[in-house]
């Protein structure tokens, strides 16, 4: 029987695909508009789309276009769509490539029309050339190469050379992990200013915060690096003590270090990738055992499930989460959050997914909790998950707004996303590849997905 729900899955999955092979042309009427180009909402707007661009936003009587099919948005509401910008898109190897296309249909039915994978597999390369080239449904995305650490990068001549192989093999960005040393972190960073790549990634301990941002760090991801660069000075990190991200160190954090590295950040045109929800779920003392019944578990393979499960209960039984530990820490993530936003360090809306219960897509809905709590408004919020993205990759305008001559790329909802964040759980229709693709169609997808992991 799961065979057979296996196979009928990949039926209506390549039917659906099949059927959106093509660019639609269409008018989008009666929608009020979030541009993102600023706080105003365009209201009673008609959009006309062609070939995957945006050609007119204008009142339904001032768009001349006829013959072309007509939608009646029926009041909604029509924003950019949103970006999960560290993710970690699956390998074949693991459950599959189907695995790897459901993925990408978990982020669209979500709203998240923008990904950047931050663990590179050559077929990765392949699934962004297929999305490219509208052979896949997928949202538009950037990847990065293989790791570059300090067990993969054996000299600094190695990390040049795969920073020379990554940039060939046409990937958009390097990643780093921790375990480099200072001459192995310099090669990579001299060689990727060469090639022309951006890089960033986690903050090795040798390497530092400082000397990360100075030397090209385009994104610091996790906020990472910065506890350690604001404890006093000459202290010294036993790791097999300071907990994960040396998070039991945070009671030692000296605040005033802060202003500092803000200006160094700004200076160094520094991004950040929080990923707030992954250390309230992956680190955080919500039992494993209440975060595996959650609802988008089940659009997942059990064994990947019970993997997060076992990963995050050794810690909990090891004590490394009791609360005691833990909730200072994200209390002072929360905190050191909303200082850097507040001091115009740039975000992108990230939450590393698929990752130790975060489901691709469901947990971008889960950021935007956690960004609300730290004190963001919405409408900043949005601007991570839409113009802040194409800003990053250089390439502000063509899309991640909703203007003539971007691409068509937006989502509708039911109410305003500046007045209530909850209505972008639940797209009520979504523009990708010149596609218009309505609830009820990727509600289906949804199902099949879901269907095929049912627990035995």
């Amino acid at each position: 029987m799961k065979s057979f729900r296996h196979l009928l899955l990949l039926f209506f999955v390549g039917s659906f695909f099949s059927s959106f092979s093509f660019s639609q042309e269409l008018i989008l009427k009666n929608v009020n508009i979030v541009t993102m180009q600023d706080e105003q909402v365009l209201e009673n707007q008609t959009i006309y789309v062609k070939d995957g661009v945006i050609m007119e936003i204008a009142s339904e009587e001032e768009i001349s276009v006829v013959g072309v099919r007509a939608i009646d948005g029926r009041g909604m509401y029509v924003f950019p769509g949103l970006a999960e910008f560290h993710g970690h898109l699956p390998n074949p190897e693991q459950f599959g490539p189907e695995f790897q296309e459901e993925v990408m249909m978990l982020y669209l039915a979500n709203g998240v029309l923008r990904i950047r994978s931050m663990l590179g597999h050559e077929s990765h390369l392949a699934l962004r050339d297929r999305v490219m080239k509208g052979e896949l449904l997928g949202p538009r995305t950037f990847v990065s190469g293989p790791s570059l650490n300090g067990t993969s990068v054996t000299d600094p001549e190695a990390g040049r050379a795969m920073v020379r192989a990554q940039k060939a093999a046409g990937y958009d960005h390097l990643k780093l992990h921790p375990g480099l040393d200072t001459p192995k972190f310099l090669a990579i960073a001299d060689e990727a200013k060469k090639q022309g790549i951006y890089y960033g990634g986690h903050v090795s301990l040798d390497v530092g915060l400082v000397t990360s941002v100075t030397r090209g760090y385009r994104s610091v991801e996790h906020i990472d690096g910065f506890l350690e660069a604001m404890l006093p000075d000459g202290t010294v990190i036993d790791p097999t003590v300071s907990g994960p991200f040396n998070m039991n160190l945070v009671g030692q954090v000296d605040k005033s270090k802060l202003a500092g590295l803000v200006k160094l950040c700004l200076d160094n045109n520094t991004w950040m990738a929080p990923t707030m929800t992954l250390f309230e779920r992956y680190f955080g003392y919500q039992p494993a055992y209440e975060l595996r019944q959650q609802p988008e578990m089940f659009f997942l393979p059990g064994l990947l499930v019970t993997q997060w499960f076992n990963t995050k209960s050794k810690m909990e039984a090891d004590g490394v989460l009791a609360e005691s530990k833990v909730k200072p820490y994200l209390e002072f993530r929360q905190w050191l959050f909303l200082e850097l936003h507040k001091a115009g360090v740039p975000m992108i809306m990230s939450s590393d997914s698929p990752q130790v219960f975060n489901v691709p897509g469901f947990s971008i809905h889960r950021e935007i909790e956690s960004m609300s709590k730290a004190g963001m408004s919405n409408y900043e919020i949005l601007k991570t998950g839409t113009v802040n993205p194409a800003k990053y990759m250089n390439q502000e305008g063509q899309w991640g707004v909703l203007k003539p001559g971007a691409a068509a790329e937006f989502v509708l909802v039911q109410k305003n996303p500046l007045e209530d964040l909850t209505t972008m759980q639940k797209p009520q229709a979504i523009m990708i590849q010149g596609k218009f693709i309505q609830r009820d169609e990727l509600q289906l997808q949804l199902n099949l997905i879901r269907q095929k992991y049912l627990r035995q």
